[in-house]
C-alpha cells in the first residue's frame, strides 16, 4: 500500500484528467486508498512484475468516478469558506434531531428479529463483500441476493 501512496500526485493528475477540479480528484483517489486496502486485506495482489499494477490502479479511479457522477445529482456541493464567512450562509444539513443510539438499537432489534436468511445476506453484503462475489460463492443467483438485500435495506431505512 506504500508503494501506492508514493504515486499519490500520479493518481491525482489521473483524475484530473477526467473533468474534475482538484479537490475532487484529490476526493477519488483517497476514496480510491480505501477500496484497494479492503482488497489488499481480501488476498488481491496489486503488483504487476515488480511494480504497481497501474490498469487496475486507473479502473479503480474510473469507476470511482463514474459512480461519483451517477449520484451526482443527489449531493449538494458547498462552498466551506462561503459558509464560514457569513452567518447568512449557514445552512442547517440536518433538520431534525435524530437519536443515532436509539436510530441503531432499533436497527439492531430490527435484524434480530429478521428471518435468519435475510439477516445473513444483508450482514455479508454490507461487510463488504460484493453481491456478484458472494452469487459465485454460494451459488446463489445474484438477482435473488439482489432483491434480498434491497428488501432488508427498504425495512431498516424505514425505522429511521
Amino acid at each position: 500500500m506504500i508503494l501506492v501512496a508514493k504515486k499519490h500526485d500520479t493518481w491525482v493528475d489521473i483524475v484530473s484528467t477526467f473533468g474534475v477540479t482538484r479537490r475532487v480528484a484529490e476526493d477519488i483517489t483517497q476514496e480510491m486508498y480505501i477500496k484497494i486496502q479492503l482488497q489488499i486485506e481480501k488476498g488481491l495482489d496489486i503488483m504487476y512484475n515488480d511494480e504497481i499494477n497501474y490498469y487496475y490502479i486507473f479502473k479503480t479511479l474510473k469507476t470511482l468516478f463514474l459512480d461519483l457522477k451517477r449520484r451526482q445529482k443527489n449531493i449538494v456541493m458547498l462552498d466551506i469558506d462561503l459558509c464560514a464567512a457569513s452567518d447568512v450562509y449557514k445552512i442547517n444539513l440536518i433538520s431534525e434531531d435524530v437519536d443515532f443510539e436509539k436510530s441503531y438499537n432499533l436497527v439492531e432489534e430490527a435484524l434480530e428479529k429478521m428471518y435468519w436468511y435475510d439477516r445473513k445476506v444483508f450482514e455479508i453484503i454490507n461487510g463488504g463483500e460484493s453481491i456478484a462475489e458472494l452469487s459465485r460463492k454460494s451459488k446463489i443467483e445474484y438477482f435473488a441476493l439482489y432483491f434480498t438485500h434491497k428488501k432488508v435495506k427498504d425495512q431498516l431505512k424505514k425505522l429511521i
